[in-house]
């Protein structure tokens, strides 16, 4: 039992009151260039998921063999290889979407949200336990991006993957698509998340 609940806990903490974005504020900067498109930002998503997921269970199972000296060297190796696959695989696949995401690819690397699990939690727990935090905090990350980018992408162009969805009446908002919409957007979804929702939780209790 006590087992099971740790693995809960591990698995909805990222994702509820300790989301990496709204509650560590971690990843921002991401957070603020790519979703401006809601396409580029579930990519993006998806690249952080895999990276996360993989490098935490890849850390955990080297994590008594790596020496201390040089564990922040040998995380970011990890980590920046499984962020050059993801890169790889845009470039072949993917190419117009890889030109849009630009830089910002290869600066997963430097995502705080990817090295803070690494050294909070890969290093110090099980594999298994580690695959769950990294998926976990994956999703925590994707699920505030895709909001934000989907209220971004749709007033400030009408549209949402390329399709039309607001018709000739709608004056598309041109600040939404520039970073102080993503400014904007992402103070909404903190106020709301931890001023509304997670405080009227608290005053149930």
């Amino acid at each position: 039992m006590a087992a099971r609940g740790k693995i809960k806990k591990t698995f909805t903490d990222p994702i509820g009151k300790n989301n990496p974005v709204f509650a560590q504020v971690l990843g921002i900067c991401s957070t603020l260039a790519v979703t401006n498109k809601l396409e580029n930002t579930v990519i993006m998503s998806l690249g952080v998921i895999f990276t996360t997921t993989l490098s935490g269970v890849t850390i955990s199972a080297l994590r008594k063999l790596i020496p201390g000296r040089v564990r922040m060297m040998a995380e970011t190796l990890i980590i920046a290889s499984f962020v050059i696959i993801v890169d790889i695989t845009l470039r072949a696949y993917m190419p117009d979407v890889w030109q849009q995401l630009g830089p910002y690819v290869g600066l997963i690397i430097t995502n705080c949200i990817i090295m803070g699990r690494a050294e909070a939690f890969a290093m110090n727990n099980s594999p298994g336990l580690s695959l769950i935090d990294g998926l976990s905090s994956g999703i925590g990350y994707t699920y505030v991006l895709i909001v934000i980018a989907f209220f971004r992408e749709l007033m400030g162009t009408g549209e949402l993957w390329g399709i039309t969805i607001l018709g000739d009446w709608w004056t598309n908002w041109a600040i939404m698509v520039m970073p102080p919409g993503a400014f904007f957007m992402l103070a909404i979804f903190v106020w709301v998340v931890k001023g509304v929702i997670i405080k009227e939780e608290e005053a149930a209790k």
